[in-house]
């Protein structure tokens, strides 16, 4: 099965690291990447640009509205994207608890769906 796995980042968690945290943080994230790639795992990966740069495009009342920057609350800013292939839905979660990016927020766990189905 395919799963994306959301992380997100505490920003104030991620303000109060030192420099030499956030390097440590970092290549530890990018370590667990490369592992998550040689098991057959992750089959693409991303990381997303500011809130700030983001639009979001809905319906109210008839009429199209953009909304510029952060739409709605969440956990945290949302900052990678990693979608992994797991045999089910406890490999995918064991997969997101080693993540590195789980100390400074949370990730999400969630299924694809395949082309054509809801």
């Amino acid at each position: 099965m395919k799963y994306v796995l959301l992380a997100y980042r505490d920003e104030e968690r991620w303000n109060a690291m030192s420099t030499s945290e956030h390097d440590a943080l970092e290549n530890a994230c990018l370590a667990y990447e490369q592992d998550l790639e040689q098991s057959d795992h992750l089959f693409a990966v991303d990381g997303l640009k500011s809130s700030r740069d983001a639009i979001t495009v809905q319906f109210v009342d008839g009429q199209v509205s953009l909304t510029q920057g952060l739409f709605a609350e969440a956990p945290g800013k949302l900052i990678r994207l990693f979608f992994i292939n797991a045999r089910d839905l406890n490999e995918a979660i064991q997969a997101a608890a080693k993540m590195p990016q789980a100390r400074i927020g949370p990730v999400e766990v969630r299924p694809i769906m395949e082309t054509g189905k809801m």
